[in-house]
């Protein structure tokens, strides 16, 4: 099951589970659809492809909720 974090961690922006636009690597790093444009869908942190993250149905949130930390430097 995948993390789901909250936010991109590039620019900090909030990117709930159950909405469209993140885009992770297979480590999960997690970035928004700028970022990840800007990167060239690279990930900067190992060098992995960046894709589309699914999205996480808001009715299974409380048996599989999405992580709550932050990975945003800022």
């Amino acid at each position: 099951m995948l993390e789901m974090r909250p936010d991109c961690e590039r620019c900090g922006r909030d990117l709930p589970a159950a909405t469209p636009g993140a885009f992770i690597c297979s480590f999960e790093c997690t970035f928004c659809t700028e970022c990840a444009e800007a990167l060239d869908d690279v990930c900067p942190n190992c060098g992995g492809e960046l894709m589309d993250r699914p999205t996480r149905a808001v009715k299974l949130h409380a048996k599989f909720p999405p992580s709550t930390e932050r990975k945003f430097k800022g």
